[in-house]
């Protein structure tokens, strides 16, 4: 069973000349939860789980020390999202999943490692951005290979839209980066056609060009599976800019 996500209503699009369609952001597909994802919850949630909550997050209460943070958006199973923590211990990381099989995957990852910069959130992205993730806060946010909504008819449900790139600037420290990655050419064809009218970003890699896969961004599950059917891969890194 398939619930959408509903994002809110100054996200929304237009899909005729007389509606509006709320822009959705993920789809939330129930899966079972294995004996080990079902025990890293019970036991790691507690400790590494954020709540949602109607009021901005204090990242230095969060994590118990100042440090630049990570915003992941939609960390898949976190095994990605694990390893860049490990390899960067003095980041903070924010991942956030709809998919509780992820959440409970990840959060076996964070204990099994002792990953205390890694905190996990499940609920929808855009409501914990818009009401938990004070402005200016981020020095990175990072989407890797969201749903391409590959037909056409269903594009329009992407969520790498003008109005969301636009509320992740809002987030971000003057500097700080969105990294989007996709295995999908359109789809990065739209993701540049989206970052490269935004005002409030630059892109590093110069104008219209996409950027070599940064280090520190592990291959992903989605990344080989990709590479083996033969997709290439596009990384796009812009930087947040002063608003003119």
């Amino acid at each position: 069973m398939l619930a959408f996500v509903k994002l809110n209503a100054s996200l929304s699009i237009m899909t005729d000349q007389s509606k509006h369609r709320p822009l959705r952001s993920f789809v939330l597909r129930q899966g079972r939860l294995t004996a080990g994802q079902k025990i890293a919850l019970e036991e790691q949630w507690p400790i590494f789980g954020v709540e949602f909550a109607a009021g901005p997050l204090d990242f230095q209460q969060t994590f118990g020390r100042e440090a630049p943070v990570t915003l992941e958006i939609g960390f898949g199973n976190g095994a990605s999202l694990a390893s860049m923590a490990s390899a960067a211990p003095e980041r903070d990381f924010l991942g956030v999943e709809v998919h509780r099989p992820g959440v409970g995957h990840l959060l076996h990852l964070v204990g099994e490692g002792e990953l205390s910069n890694v905190r996990v959130m499940n609920h929808d992205a855009v409501e914990i951005i818009q009401q938990m993730i004070p402005d200016a806060s981020l020095d990175r946010i990072q989407v890797y290979f969201p749903d391409p909504w590959h037909k056409k008819r269903h594009n329009k449900r992407r969520i790498i839209q003008p109005a969301f790139v636009a509320l992740l600037a809002t987030k971000l420290k003057v500097g700080g980066v969105l990294h989007l990655a996709t295995d999908w050419e359109d789809y990065a064809v739209q993701m540049m056609e989206v970052m490269s009218a935004a005002p409030d970003y630059k892109n590093q890699a110069g104008e219209g060009a996409y950027a070599e896969r940064p280090d520190y961004r592990p291959l992903t599950k989605f990344e080989n599976r990709g590479i083996k059917l033969g997709h290439g891969v596009w990384d796009l890194l812009f930087e947040r800019v002063q608003s003119l």
